[in-house]
């Protein structure tokens, strides 16, 4: 049998019979927040940095509505401690550097200019919806960057904890903070949240969070994906047999960028509010990424809180 520790990286204890833990299984158990003290760092003076790693998106009042604006709550609830956003998309990067003159740093970058600039400690969190792709990217930069700083944190992504083994239910407590945008229940109403899909495993998060709608009793909710399962054709018949007349048309990703502008709301037969409109529906759209809802912004600033209590508590190991 196997337990979950409540110490720095809410890892599993192994079975008193497992005699040969070797680095890959240690490795492999670690979840929740990531920790890392370099031994030999541990002389150097306490200079801390919060690093806020996004994709990035290049349509830019969507950029600063809310992946700035979510930096800009996290630095406000740590106005002493530097902190620095990064893109994990070269191409967004680079877009962004030709079209507005303005660089983004990869993450990799910016841990290489916050070790130049003599800091040591650094809590490392994501804008990631979930454990996915790019959490995978961010887990990965944390592990080859985390022997150069004397204390290295990576939090976890908004979705992680499902309720098991005691812990919080990001799911149930994320389709809360959604929740908050939704129009007013009537009669033939219902709801479409357009998410982005993967073809990674965590793709199953859309269950999960479909499944705590249903627990909130919210019957003509439904997810989607534009490059996942399920797809609007798989949600369009639910919609009908429940009778569903008017429904509103909104994102469920951090920014409401092209994703929204293309495959959501533009005016050719493959955009989904011509493909509803045609299938019989009233579509109305809301066309805010959840960056923009504050109460999602709150639970990204309580990521980024977690990773950097772990960072500043010594005691934890």
């Amino acid at each position: 049998m196997l337990a979950l520790q409540g110490n720095c990286h809410a890892k599993y204890i192994m079975h008193p019979e497992v005699r040969n833990v070797t680095m890959a299984l240690r490795h492999a158990t670690q979840i929740g927040v990531l920790c890392y003290d370099t031994p030999e760092l541990q002389g150097l003076p306490d200079k801390d940095a919060i690093l806020v790693m996004s994709f990035g998106t290049t349509v830019t009042d969507a950029r600063r509505t809310t992946i700035e604006k979510t930096v800009e709550d996290i630095q406000q609830n740590h106005p002493d401690v530097k902190v620095v956003l990064a893109f994990t998309s070269n191409i967004v990067i680079e877009r962004i550097a030709e079209r507005e003159g303005k660089r983004y740093p990869l993450p990799e970058e910016a841990l290489h200019a916050l070790k130049a600039e003599g800091y040591t400690r650094v809590a490392m969190t994501t804008l990631d919806l979930f454990p996915g792709i790019e959490y995978t990217y961010d887990t990965s930069v944390f592990h080859l960057y985390k022997a150069e700083f004397k204390r290295a944190t990576m939090g976890t992504p908004l979705i992680y904890w499902m309720g098991q083994h005691g812990r919080r239910d990001d799911a149930m407590d994320f389709v809360k903070a959604v929740e908050t945008q939704f129009p007013e229940r009537e009669p033939h109403g219902g709801v479409l949240l357009m998410a982005h899909g993967s073809p990674h495993p965590s793709n199953a998060f859309y269950d999960t969070i479909q499944s705590r709608l249903m627990q909130l009793g919210f019957r003509n909710v439904y997810v989607y994906t534009v490059e996942g399962r399920p797809n609007l054709s798989d949600v369009v018949p639910y919609l009908k047999r429940a009778g569903v007349q008017k429904i509103t048309l909104m994102p469920l990703m951090m920014v409401a960028g092209t994703h929204v502008k293309k495959d959501m709301m533009a005016d050719n037969p493959q955009s989904h509010k011509v493909q509803l409109e045609a299938a019989g529906f009233e579509v109305n759209p809301y066309l805010k990424g959840l960056g923009e809802n504050e109460a999602v912004r709150r639970m990204y600033v309580e990521r980024a809180d977690e990773a950097y209590e772990y960072l500043k508590d010594s005691g934890k190991k």
